[in-house]
C-alpha cells in the first residue's frame, strides 16, 4: 500500500495564521506517501513566502505560485501536475486527523471503488465543536453512483471533495467536463455530479477526519452580498444541470431531481434580498414560471414533506409577502 502515491491539493490565498496548522496536520499523516501540492492564489499578506519556508521544511511540498484566479483555478492548477494515483484536497483554513489518508486509501483499496470519503466536523474561533454535519454512522458501499446521487438529491450525502480520496483517472477523462468549474460558486457539487455517470461505487468510512474551521472574516466562507446573490443563483443553475444528468444516466430518479429542483428554488426565494424580487430580475422571474409550471408535481412529489409543499405553494401564489413575512419572523426568532 505504502508504493501507491496520494497528491494533495490544497488552494492557498492570505491565510498566513492557520496555512501552519492545514499544512503539518498533512505532513503528520501516519500515511506517508504523499505528494502535497500548495497552490498560492496570488497571496498579498506574506503567505507566498509562507508556502516557500514550509517546503523547505518537508521535502513532499511542492509550491506553485499564480495570479489571483480563485480556489477552483488553484485545484485545477494542482491537478494538471499531480502525480499520485489518487488525489485529495484540503481547504488552508482546516486541518485533518492524522490518519484520514490511511483510512481512505484503505477504503478504496478493500472495497474496489474508486472514490472513499469520511465524515466532517466543524469548528468555531473558540474551539467549539459546532452541530455535526455528513458524519457516516457506519461503514457501507454504494456499489452504484445511482445510489450516491439519489442521496445528494434529497440532501443526504456530502458533495465536499476535501472528504474524499478520488482516482486520478476520474478526472483526466475527457478533461473539459472532468475540472472544478471556474467562475461559479457550489463547484464541488458541479464536479461530482458530472463524474458520477463515470465512477463504479463509493465507500463511505465511519471516521471524522476533516475537520472544517470557521472564523470571522474568513476569505473563503465569508460571503460578501454580490456572492451572495450568486450562490443562490448557482445552486439553482447546478439543479437544472443534475436534471439534464438524470434525464439521460438516470431517468429512475425522476421523482428525486423534481424534488431537488423545487428545493433548490425554494432556497433561493427564502435568501434573495427582497429588493431584488422584481421583474428585473431575470433568475427571479423564471423561478416565478418554473413554480407556477411545477404546482402538480410539487403536491404530489413524495419526497417533499408538508412544510416545504406549503411554502412552494405560498411562494408560487404571493412570493414577496411569503418572503417579508419570513424575514420578519427570523429577525424576532434572531432577538429571542
Amino acid at each position: 500500500m505504502e508504493e501507491i502515491l496520494i497528491s494533495v491539493i490544497v488552494p492557498v490565498y492570505n491565510i498566513l495564521e492557520y496555512l501552519p496548522r492545514c499544512v503539518q496536520s498533512i505532513c503528520n499523516q501516519t500515511y506517508r506517501n504523499l505528494e502535497i501540492i500548495l497552490v498560492d492564489d496570488g497571496s498579498t499578506d506574506g503567505t507566498d513566502l509562507l508556502c516557500d519556508q514550509l517546503a523547505l521544511k518537508d521535502s513532499r511540498i511542492i509550491v506553485i505560485h499564480q495570479e489571483n484566479g480563485g480556489s477552483s483555478q488553484a485545484r485545477n492548477r494542482g491537478i494538471s501536475i499531480a502525480r499520485g494515483a489518487y488525489l485529495g484536497f484540503v481547504d488552508s483554513d482546516d486541518y485533518i486527523s492524522e490518519r484520514m489518508y490511511e483510512h481512505l486509501l484503505e477504503g478504496v483499496l478493500t472495497s474496489h471503488v474508486p472514490i472513499a470519503q469520511v465524515g466532517r466536523d466543524e469548528i468555531d474561533d473558540n474551539g467549539k465543536t459546532l452541530p455535526s454535519v455528513c458524519i457516516p454512522p457506519e461503514r457501507f458501499v454504494l456499489s452504484k453512483s445511482e445510489d450516491f446521487l439519489r442521496e445528494l438529491l434529497l440532501h443526504k450525502g456530502d458533495t465536499s471533495f476535501c472528504t474524499k480520496l478520488i482516482a486520478k483517472e476520474l478526472f483526466t477523462k475527457e478533461q473539459e467536463e472532468r475540472r472544478f468549474p471556474e467562475g461559479i460558486l457550489n463547484e464541488d457539487f458541479h464536479l461530482l455530479v458530472r463524474m458520477l455517470p463515470h465512477i463504479e461505487g463509493i465507500v463511505s468510512l465511519p471516521y471524522v477526519d476533516y475537520h472544517v474551521f470557521y472564523r470571522m472574516g474568513s476569505n473563503t466562507r465569508k460571503v460578501n452580498r454580490e456572492d451572495f446573490s450568486r450562490v443562490f443563483e448557482d445552486i439553482v443553475d447546478n439543479a437544472d444541470m443534475v436534471y439534464d444528468i438524470v434525464n439521460h444516466w438516470y431517468p429512475s430518479l425522476k421523482q428525486e431531481v423534481i424534488r431537488f429542483g423545487l428545493f433548490q428554488r425554494l432556497d433561493y426565494l427564502l435568501h434573495i434580498p427582497i429588493s431584488r424580487m422584481n421583474g428585473s430580475n431575470r433568475k427571479y422571474v423564471e423561478i416565478k414560471k418554473y413554480l407556477k409550471s411545477h404546482i402538480v408535481m410539487m403536491i404530489r412529489n413524495p419526497y417533499l414533506n408538508k412544510r416545504h409543499k406549503i411554502y412552494l405553494l405560498l411562494f408560487t401564489i404571493a412570493p414577496k409577502t411569503v418572503r417579508k413575512v419570513h424575514y420578519q419572523k427570523m429577525k424576532i426568532r434572531k432577538q429571542e
